[in-house]
């Protein structure tokens, strides 16, 4: 099996599974475990890694696509 993405309400973006996780130029970024939270409010101080700032933070962002794919 690959990697699931979950995007949490007003949270993080959690990724499960087996994924590579790597910089815009391409240099690896060592996730750790098999499950990590990614940053999608913009604050955090561990980016791209959530640390809980969006709770401080009032950030908001639902869990349903609001714009339709691309084609």
């Amino acid at each position: 099996m690959g990697s699931t993405i979950i995007p949490y309400e007003d949270g993080p973006l959690i990724v499960r599974g087996d994924f590579d996780l790597r910089t815009p130029d391409g240099t690896p970024i060592e996730a750790g475990r098999a499950t990590i939270a990614l940053c999608r409010c913009g604050r955090s101080a561990i980016k791209p890694f959530c640390d809980g700032t969006h709770k401080a933070i009032n950030f908001k962002a639902g869990v349903n696509r609001e714009t339709p794919p691309r084609p």
